[in-house]
């Protein structure tokens, strides 16, 4: 009894799952931001990345603040995937490291400029644009050209990933899909540093 009532149950969701399903019909290139104090923004942003890999998608990562820091995912995408996924890493650190705010911007611009060029580049499926909202919060490249610049010029089927925390107004009013990562609890907290395979 109780599975026939499951069943009877799931059908019933299914029918209206179906219905809605037959509205959605569009396709575009989505403007999406990852922001908020929780652990994940790069990562679900990477995992799009390699979904893109996958399906032998072209696509591009441009890193604003990371520097030379060796990361897993940097080197597996150019070790392996560098015919499918433009990699570069512009910036030189966080700013608290580098303690260069000339210098700082300077690289944000550069880039900035990078990140434009392959938007343009309609072969690109996606182009991430890692920590760019640190650059954007601290002004090194300012938030209302980034937002009119997409609008006029990406491409229509070209998705740009936004990530960082302290993500601007502007930026989310502008985006198609927006998710914040909520800290609940993270090990830093404990004394635990950042470790390989988790967070690099």
């Amino acid at each position: 009894m109780d599975e026939d009532r499951h069943n009877m149950k799931m059908a019933k969701k299914k029918v209206a799952r179906d219905k809605i399903m037959a509205t959605k019909t569009e396709k575009k290139g989505l403007l999406i931001v990852h922001t908020g104090k929780g652990k994940g923004k790069s990562s679900s942003a990477f995992g799009m990345i390699f979904r893109c890999i996958a399906h032998k998608m072209p696509c591009a990562v441009v890193q604003f603040i990371k520097g030379g820091m060796d990361t897993g995912e940097r080197n597996l995408i150019t070790e392996n995937f560098g015919d499918l996924c433009q990699f570069y890493t512009m910036g030189e650190g966080f700013t608290w490291e580098t303690q260069d705010k000339s210098r700082d911007i300077e690289m944000a611009q550069a880039a900035w400029a990078k990140a434009k060029e392959l938007i343009l580049d309609e072969r690109n499926a996606m182009v991430l644009l890692d920590e760019i909202n640190i650059a954007l919060r601290y002004d090194y490249v300012d938030v209302e050209e980034v937002v009119a610049w997409l609008a006029e010029n990406k491409p229509p089927m070209t998705h740009v990933v936004m990530t960082g925390r302290n993500a601007k107004e502007p930026l989310i009013e502008a985006a198609d899909l927006v998710t914040e990562m909520e800290l609940i609890k993270h090990p830093f907290r404990s004394g635990i540093k950042a470790q390989q395979g988790v967070e690099f």
